[in-house]
């Protein structure tokens, strides 16, 4: 395939969003419109893309290579696999929810705000394509800026703090990437993923693979976030829009695990075996903290944002089993939770934009007013504990089976995380949509909007679908998965 489908699709609504800052419209949902249109068609491409992608074939495809240092080893170089592939498609997928959802919510600086959104995707897309490190690292960094400001523009009260712990956090751990991203290339010459992934381990003694995975690992670990580098998160969350969690949650966290699977376990095998006890213990602290500090919480938010701490903790411990079941639930987890934590956002959205309270206390028997929306929520809920039937079983399942081939007792231990899981978002939504009405303006309710309706009904089947035939996900990544799990057989 002769045609640049991966630099189309990174570069498309990057242009388009440069170009809006050149219009000028006295209707702002127009604004709305182009944001949906460029989106819309990027989520086509996308899925041409995922119809023409071949799950038999190793390696990478749909290869860009282009030099653009002369006498560097430094090159504009995209490529894709199955697991790449994924989370391409699923960017695509939530970006024009998060402009649709937000026509109603956000009225002010409308241009800007579908101009973040375009680069955010742009971004994403490319650090998903990346097979150069340097180029990675650009497009992992850009996206920070145009994240930063959703939180910090459109975001709560407090969110001038929220967007500068976010800055802060992430660009702390993207120095000492960087740092280690300029010392591999000074010593090897090239930043091509492809070769540094074939001879890497043999460039350095294992002392020096420690170090350069060390810094890797805590630029990812904050992305993710791994504990103790989570305490962005919450704040993040609770100040950002609904669309800037939705893509938060189901998008930029994801790609903290990327990194992990794309460039820590291949490029350093012999130094992921040598941390992987560590990565163990704290995955365990962030699934057990994390689930009892959700159950304390009394806003929606910032409840469902430990809630993803403790899911994304069962997806560093699958990666970091090494087997082909723990990585396989690892991804499964990272696909499912991008929908999963995404609705429930959306649904705390839904509440907010008729109710303005995100406080517990302040709700109740809104399943007597809003039953479609009940049922919905009651699916993603049900997700989210991993019941099985739904997408979210399939990846906690095969992430606790990889585990406890490599280690019992972290496997038994995260499992208590799954029963914390049903305590907390079960108790959530009893008291949510099925307790007494304490609040008036509850009977005032009118159920969901067509937007709406549409958009948790989309992700609703595709939770469904993946837990009931989850090898619709699975055969994407059997080949990289199995060749990851290769590294480290004995």
């Amino acid at each position: 395939m002769n045609f640049p489908i991966l630099s189309v699709i990174t570069f498309l609504p990057i242009l388009a969003a440069f170009s809006l800052f050149f219009v000028k419209l006295k209707n702002q949902s127009g604004y709305y419109v182009y944001g949906l249109l460029i989106s819309f068609v990027n989520l086509i491409l996308t899925f041409l893309l995922l119809g023409k992608f071949d799950k038999k074939m190793d390696g990478f495809q749909f290869i860009e290579n282009i030099s653009f240092l002369d006498g560097q080893d430094i090159k504009y170089y995209l490529g894709i696999d199955g697991i790449s592939v994924l989370m391409i498609v699923l960017t695509a997928f939530l970006i024009p929810i998060c402009l649709a959802i937000s026509l109603k919510s956000i009225d002010k600086r409308v241009k800007e705000y579908v101009v973040a959104f375009l680069l955010i995707e742009g971004f994403v897309i490319g650090s998903f394509c990346a097979l150069d490190l340097l180029l990675f690292y650009i497009f992992f960094e850009a996206m920070l800026i145009p994240m930063f400001l959703v939180i910090g523009i459109w975001g709560g009260v407090n969110r001038i703090y929220a967007s500068y712990k976010f800055f802060l956090y992430t660009l702390f751990g993207s120095v000492l990437f960087l740092i280690a991203i300029i010392y591999i290339f000074l010593y090897t010459g090239t930043t091509d993923v492809v070769v540094l992934t074939k001879g890497l381990p043999g460039f350095f003694p294992i002392e020096y693979q420690r170090w350069f995975w060390a810094a890797f690992f805590i630029s990812f670990a904050v992305k993710v976030p791994m504990f103790p580098f989570h305490t962005w998160l919450p704040d993040a969350h609770v100040q950002a829009p609904t669309a800037g969690s939705v893509i938060l949650a189901g998008i930029l966290i994801k790609l903290g695990a990327y990194g992990f699977l794309r460039f820590s376990l291949p490029f350093f095998p012999a130094a992921s075996e040598y941390f992987a006890p560590m990565v163990f213990t704290l995955s365990t602290i962030a699934i057990i903290y994390a689930s009892l500090v959700a159950l304390m919480q009394e806003d929606m938010k910032k409840m469902i944002a430990y809630s993803s701490v403790a899911h994304m903790g069962f997806v560093t411990m699958g990666i970091f089993s090494f087997t082909r079941q723990g990585i396989d639930g690892a991804v499964m987890q990272m696909i499912s939770h991008g929908i999963v934590s995404a609705a429930l956002f959306m649904c705390v959205g839904v509440i907010y934009d008729r109710l303005h309270t995100k406080q517990i206390s302040d709700l109740g028997g809104i399943a007597t007013k809003m039953p479609n929306f009940a049922l919905l929520a009651m699916i993603f809920t049900m997700a989210s504990v991993g019941l099985p039937g739904t997408s979210g079983f399939v990846g906690e399942f095969l992430s606790i089976i990889g585990t406890f081939k490599a280690s019992k007792i972290t496997a038994i231990v995260a499992s208590i995380g799954v029963i914390l899981g049903a305590c907390y978002m079960l108790w959530l939504y009893k008291r949510v949509w099925f307790s007494e009405i304490v609040n008036p303006k509850i009977e005032e309710l009118k159920d969901l909007n067509k937007v709406e309706f549409i958009s948790l009904t989309s992700m609703a089947v595709l939770v469904i679908l993946f837990g009931v035939m989850p090898n619709l996900i699975l055969s994407y990544f059997e080949l990289p998965v199995e060749q990851l799990a290769t590294l480290f057989k004995k």
